[in-house]
Parts: structure tokens; sequence; C-alpha cells
């Protein structure tokens, strides 16, 4: 849970899990902050810059785990047993170790994030489809860049900077984006990606597609 809260960086149903990153270790959530239900979880919590967040996650499996995590003596949510019995909390380096080792690449949750936000940009951007002047395409990437730190817990600047591929923005700006999302997608291609959403696999396939155009004949 707290792997999945750190690196998705937004929300399936109900939430937005990167909101949970709310002091300087990133998972200092405490047990007071979660009430669990049958196969519910509602987060109730003050997160990064006094943000007051109200969230409810529907997920038996994670609910189950939670409950679990919030039964070991501690006032931190995210904790385990270690080999002696003894209760240990979960940190952002735990997080990015686990990543790493079920990985076997140098991955951190900063990617799983910047992936979310790469996804939600171009998905915006994707609704605003034609634009008639470049003054009106900087006006949309404003305003779906604006729609994304609501579901990253950051600020717009942030997510710009940080968790959006530079390239989402530009094929905008050149008018590609909405074409090349637009287009056909190989079954192949969506059998090789089926543990990605659709959305996901929409946004993959626009950004292989985009960086191969943009490679300089050898």
């Amino acid at each position: 849970m707290a792997a999945r809260s750190d690196a998705e960086g937004h929300g399936g149903r109900g939430g937005s899990p990167s909101a949970l990153r709310t002091g300087p270790n990133d998972l200092t959530m405490r047990r007071k902050h979660v009430e669990v239900g049958r196969g519910v979880l509602r987060f109730d919590f003050r997160g990064k810059s006094g943000k007051q967040w109200k969230l409810r996650v529907e997920d038996k499996r994670i609910a189950a785990i939670v409950k679990r995590c919030a039964e070991i003596p501690g006032h931190e949510l995210f904790k385990y047993l270690d080999d002696d019995g003894q209760p240990r909390t979960i940190d952002s380096g735990d997080v990015n170790a686990y990543i790493k080792d079920i990985t076997d690449e140098d991955f951190s949750a900063k990617d799983f994030r910047t992936w979310a936000g790469t996804v939600l940009a171009a998905l915006a951007l994707a609704e605003f489809k034609k634009y008639d002047s470049q003054a009106e395409a900087k006006r949309n990437i404003v305003a779906a860049i604006e729609s994304v730190p609501k579901q990253l817990g950051n600020t717009p600047a942030i997510c710009r900077k940080c968790y959006v591929h530079p390239e989402v923005l530009n094929a905008y700006m050149s008018g590609d984006l909405v074409k090349m999302i637009d287009a056909k997608i190989a079954q192949k291609f969506k059998r090789q990606y089926a543990k990605l959403t659709s959305d996901e696999i929409v946004v993959l396939a626009f950004l292989r597609k985009r960086l191969n155009s943009l490679k300089v004949p050898a």
C-alpha cells in the first residue's frame, strides 16, 4: 500500500494516493488519519502545503492490508513487523528500494508519479482538440496543467516542471498530440501492455510514436 500510494501519484476510484505524502519522509500518515471499512478506506488529513484532504479509496485488498498495518502498535499507519517481531515504520527509502527490487531497474516513486502526471496532462490536452492560435494553445496548456495537481497533490508549476513529459506539451503546440492520440493502436501493442489501463496504453503509444518521429536518421 505504501509503495502504491507513493508511486502512483494519482487515485483510482475516489482519491489521490500521492496526497498521502504528508511530511518530510513522505509516508508520515498516522493511524488516526484513516477509517477502515469493509473494502473501503476513508482518509482525512492535512497534507503538503497545509491542504486538507478527504479521500475515499475502494479496494478490498488494499483495505485489508491497511487494516493489518493499523493493528500493529504505533502511531504511524505504514509499518510492518521485522524478523524479531518488532514494529518498523516504512519511509520513502523503503518504497524506492522495493520498486528497484521488483523492477530490476533504477526506478523510484518519482518515475511513477511522472508517468501519472504525463498521462493526466496528455488526456486533459486531448480534450481541447483544435485551437486557432498559438496563444490559445498556450492557454489550453495552462488549463490542462492546472487540472493535474488536483490529483497529484502539488502545484501547477512543480507539476509542469517535474511531472509531465515535455514532448506532451511540445506535441500539443505543434498540433500533433490530438492526431497521434486519436490514431488507431495495434492489437499487438495492446496485448503487450495489457496490464496498463486503456488511458495509459493510449498515452504510451503516443509517446512511442512521437519520440520515434523525432529521431535523427543515421
